[in-house]
């Protein structure tokens, strides 16, 4: 008996834009990429204007298994995207967050944390985000969101 095939991975095909699911909802929330980074705004419903991805354009399931090359950059691109979405929300500070459980492969979840909402901090956002998923909290609004993506992909650009 042979074992099933893998299923490819949903992000990997985000990243090559390939198969018909993964079409222009995602390339509509792409801020910019590089030949190893990609980031990514949320797609709707985002639970917060700015909530970002920074993700490896290469398959790696997490940092553990980042070539020499990630390895070096990813720092500096945590920085570099931190301060953007800090620069274009006006938030207070940027959560970063990577579990690699929903979707093995290296995507930081970067959160604008604002102090002057409390269901943002710590762990709440979490609470946040499933209360959007759920409908019980309206999600950001969707003008503020592409402008928000327009705006970065002009930085990205610089």
């Amino acid at each position: 008996m042979t074992a099933p095939a893998a299923r490819p991975c949903d992000i990997c095909r985000i990243q090559d834009r390939s198969g018909p699911e993964f079409g222009t909802r995602f390339e509509a929330m792409e801020c910019w990429r590089d030949e190893t980074w990609v980031v990514r705004h949320h797609l709707a419903p985002a639970p917060l204007v700015g909530w970002t991805f920074l993700g490896t354009v290469r398959h790696v399931q997490g940092a553990a298994d980042l070539n020499d090359r990630e390895a070096a950059e990813l720092g500096p691109m945590l920085r570099r995207v931190s301060r953007a979405v800090r620069t274009l929300t006006g938030c207070d500070r940027v959560y970063a967050i990577a579990f690699g459980q929903g979707a093995p492969h290296l995507h930081v979840h970067l959160i604008p944390r604002f102090d002057s909402e409390p269901g943002t901090a710590a762990w709440s956002v979490a609470d946040w985000y499933r209360a959007v998923e759920r409908g019980e909290q309206p999600p950001a609004d969707p003008a503020a969101v592409a402008d928000f993506v327009e705006r970065m992909r002009k930085l990205g650009s610089g």
